[in-house]
């Protein structure tokens, strides 16, 4: 993950697809789905930008951990961004 966190964000900044640098966080989460769910995932990704002008990433990612029973510690998670 640290490779694909390092050259992802590189070929973004290189690329200039945003105005200020681009930079992940240091934690990351993934989440696997059955084959079966593959077009509701597909349909999440396109609407993804509409999808959290109602709901903010940090409460979705919330969700999702219960969802999934991941225990977690709010302390550790979502730094503030500069």
């Amino acid at each position: 993950m640290k490779s694909v966190k390092a050259k992802s964000s590189k070929w973004i900044n290189e690329n200039g697809f945003v105005k200020e640098r681009f930079e992940w966080q240091r934690g990351f989460g993934g989440f696997s789905y059955s084959q079966s769910a593959i077009n509701n995932v597909y349909k999440y990704i396109q609407n993804q930008e509409e999808h959290h002008k109602k709901e903010n990433f940090k409460t979705e990612y919330q969700k999702l951990l219960e969802e999934f029973e991941i225990e977690y510690d709010q302390d550790y998670w979502f730094e503030d961004l500069i």
